[in-house]
Formats: C-alpha cells, sequence, structure tokens
C-alpha cells in the first residue's frame, strides 16, 4: 500500500468532551494513542514505505498538524492521495496485539467489517480515487459515505475479533491490559537508562518489569510494585517520595509524580504534574493533579489543572450501573466503576467534587459539587452560594487564561489555537443554552 487514511465518522460526538478537541484517533488507552496502533501494525507488516494521513473536521487541522509536527502525518491533505492504493482505517478502530498479528494479511479491494460497523478498506488507485471527494469536505464521515467506502471494495470480509470504540469509558475499560501487552513493544531494544536511587523498592517482580527512560529518576523510599503489570516512567520524569506506584502503570516523559498512590491501570501523559491518589484513569500531557484528592476511572485532557482535594466518585452508593448521557443516544449504561470525563482547558477549585460519569465541557472551572454534566465554557457554581449559578466564561478571558497557562511551561500560544477557541466557544454555545448557563458576571 501507498498510503494509510485513518478517518473519523459521525461517532466522534459519542466522546464528547474529549473530542471537541481532538479527533478519536488522538485518544488514549495503553502505552500508544489509537492513531500509532494503527501505523505500529501496519509497518510491522509492510515491506514499503506508506504515508501516513489523518482526516478530521477541518477546524481542528491547523493545530492537530501543529501537534504532530515531526511526526510525519499528514491531516486533511488528501490531494497527496491522487494515484495511490489506500488502507482506510477506522479512527475508532482499537488495534490490540492479536489484531496487530492479522495486518500481514490484508489484501487489496476488500472492505474489513464488525457487524454494521466498517473497520478498514484497502482499495487501489481507481476505487480509492472515488473516495477522496468526501474525504476532502472535511467532515466526519457520514454513514452513506462509509457504505460507499465499503461499497468500493470487491469483496467483504468479518472481523470478529475487531474493537471499534464506541463509548469513552471503553478506553479506561482496555487501558491495563493494553499497557501491559505493548509494553515490550515500547521498551524493544532500550534498556533503562534512568536512576533507581538506593533505597527505592521494586517489589513483586524483578526490574525487568520497569522502565526507566533517560534522565528519569526515582527517589528512595518509593515503591514500585510490579506483581500485577510492569511500570513504564519516560525520559526525564522525576518520581518523589512519598510514593507508591503500582503496574501496570504508564507515565510520560518530564512528568513529576509528588507522592501518593498511582494505583493500577494508570496513564499519565508527558509533563504533568500529579500526586494524591490515581486508580485505572487517564491523563492526556501538561495537566496537574499536584494535590491530595482522588481520581479514579476518569479521562482527563490537556492543560487540565485540579485544585487541591480534588475528588471524583467512581462508584454509586447503591453500586449499580452508572449512566452517562451520550449525544443523540441519551443516557448509556456504562458499567458499575465509572469516573468522569474531562475535557481540555477545565480548571477546578480547591475541594471540587465530581459525581459519578459527569462530563465536564472543555474551558470549564468548577467550584463545589458537580452533580450534572457540565458545559463548556462555563463557571460552574451551582452548589454554592445564595443563587446557585452557572455562568458562560467570557471568550476573551479563555483566551488569555490559556496563554498564561502555556507560558507557565515557557510555552507560546499560537495565533491557530487562539482561532481555534473562538470556534470550540461557538461550536459549543447551544450546551450552554441547553443548560440554561447565563451570561453576565459569576455570584461567587
Amino acid at each position: 500500500m501507498d498510503a494509510v487514511v485513518i478517518f473519523e465518522d459521525e461517532r466522534w460526538v459519542n466522546f464528547k468532551p474529549l473530542t471537541w478537541t481532538r479527533p478519536v484517533c488522538l485518544l488514549r488507552t495503553g502505552i500508544f494513542p489509537l492513531w500509532e496502533k494503527v501505523v505500529q501494525a501496519c509497518r510491522r507488516a509492510s515491506v514499503n514505505e506508506f504515508e501516513v494521513h489523518i482526516h478530521t473536521r477541518n477546524y481542528l487541522a491547523p493545530t492537530l498538524r501543529h501537534c504532530l509536527k515531526g511526526k510525519g502525518v499528514f491531516v486533511n491533505e488528501f490531494e497527496r492521495l491522487e494515484g495511490k492504493s489506500v488502507l482506510f482505517v477506522n479512527g475508532r478502530l482499537l488495534v490490540t496485539p492479536e489484531l496487530a498479528q492479522r495486518a500481514g494479511s490484508i489484501e487489496k479491494g476488500i472492505a474489513y467489517t464488525k457487524g454494521e460497523e466498517l473497520v478498514a478498506a484497502y482499495l487501489g488507485e481507481v476505487a480509492a480515487a472515488a473516495v477522496l471527494p468526501a474525504l476532502q469536505k472535511g467532515e466526519p464521515l457520514t454513514n452513506s459515505d462509509l457504505q460507499a467506502l465499503a461499497d468500493s471494495a470487491t469483496a467483504k470480509v468479518e472481523v470478529p475479533e475487531a474493537v471499534i470504540l464506541r463509548y469513552p469509558w471503553q478506553l479506561i475499560d482496555h487501558n491495563a491490559e493494553l499497557i501491559s501487552a505493548e509494553f515490550p513493544l515500547a521498551t524493544e531494544g532500550k534498556e533503562s537508562e534512568g536512576k533507581l536511587e538506593q533505597g527505592a523498592i521494586v517489589y513483586g517482580g524483578s526490574l525487568s518489569q520497569v522502565y526507566l527512560g533517560k534522565g528519569a529518576v526515582v527517589h528512595p523510599t518509593v515503591v514500585l510494585d510490579v506483581t500485577h503489570g510492569p511500570i513504564y516512567i519516560g525520559d526525564n520524569t522525576v518520581v518523589y517520595p512519598p510514593t507508591r506506584i503500582e503496574g501496570p502503570t504508564f507515565i510520560g516523559k518530564g512528568t513529576w509524580i509528588v507522592g501518593g498512590k498511582i494505583r493500577e491501570g494508570s496513564n499519565i501523559g508527558d509533563v504533568c504534574r500529579v500526586g494524591g491518589e490515581v486508580e485505572e484513569s487517564i491523563i492526556h500531557g501538561y495537566s496537574n493533579k499536584y494535590h491530595d484528592g482522588f481520581l479514579g476511572h476518569a479521562y482527563v485532557g490537556e492543560w487540565v489543572n485540579l485544585g487541591a482535594l480534588t475528588t471524583n466518585s467512581d462508584l454509586k452508593d447503591t453500586y449499580g450501573s452508572v449512566r452517562v448521557e451520550i449525544e443523540g443516544e441519551g443516557k448509556v449504561d456504562a458499567g458499575t466503576k465509572v469516573g468522569c470525563f474531562i475535557g481540555d482547558q477545565v480548571k477546578t477549585s480547591i475541594g471540587a467534587l465530581i459525581y459519578t460519569g459527569k462530563r465536564i465541557g472543555i474551558f470549564s472551572h468548577i467550584h463545589g459539587v458537580a452533580t450534572d454534566d457540565v458545559p463548556s465554557f462555563t463557571i460552574w457554581a451551582k452548589s454554592i452560594g445564595a443563587q446557585g449559578d452557572a455562568v458562560e466564561l467570557l471568550l476573551d478571558s479563555a483566551i488569555e487564561i490559556h496563554k498564561r497557562v502555556l507560558s507557565r511551561r515557557k510555552i507560546e500560544a499560537t495565533p491557530e489555537e487562539a482561532e481555534l477557541i473562538r470556534t470550540l466557544f461557538e461550536l459549543t454555545r447551544e450546551e450552554r443554552q441547553k443548560a440554561g448557563v447565563r451570561q453576565g458576571r459569576p455570584t461567587i
């Protein structure tokens, strides 16, 4: 094949608010984001070099190109595909190690399905060219687009073992097992270069179950428990005492773990500051949970700051199923252990509490208790003060706060990011209107 296109369909809305600021394929579970799992499987199976393309909403393309700069990925640049054979892959596909083994048997002219879901389609030059106009619209593919893509193949093959993600909590459900499964791939051909200080303890297994990247340091008295899985600690990450980390756990580059319990199934991105208790949760890069408080079975976006003692619930008092609101589907049963889903740039004040299964919209500020889903760009303080308030965050304030937050990490905000914030403010306006968020000054 000449190119791989990871496409986005209309079910991106199921993953809001996480996908307001990224396509589904940039979500994480295990050590690698979804799109990287696809590319790795294809590269292991292919003898030829191929281009990697991501298809997404046009408004995301400029910032996504900036985010993926240097990774050799093209975003919505489909003119490059003319005259190429293309493997089209659903961006919601979760490539497990078992599925990756089948990548070498992909055949041109075949559409691969699981039930009614299109998993992938490998099309020759002529058939691929007929599909390009649907991609060039820069909108998620509709059901009719997907049907046309499948019909462009000469035959269909059912792939029963394929996992096509439909809801955000599935990312958390698969996270721990994938960290264990992908640990050998992430460490292949590499030896630990970091420093395990004297007095740090590896418990429940051998040192081979711990990877320390270049410049990583684990301080004395820290406990790394690999009884139930490996622990990956990225380059220049520092683990301070008193900390206990239980595998399987992944921690990215340049992060500080500043004490507490990092329990099994934790997945922490680059340049984070994390303390307190974290369990079975995924945190994207540049987010902070510096202080005590509990984060469990949660998914947290980028540039989030959780104030001291911020805690979420991941289990109802009744031990019953948690129901999560999904756009177009209503409340969906998500299982019994479900935390919260926090979009990019959310800030919580001290002592904030978030109930089970709640979605916290992008650029929102949480004060007190969030017993409901919180719309994007909202200052939420319904549980405190005489009036109980939910007020729209001013657009100019959102842009200015973004600049300040990035400057604390010595990063300069780009004009593309400011334009994205303006676009998102308008796209999420209906959220606020439906929830009765008022305009004006907050009463707190």
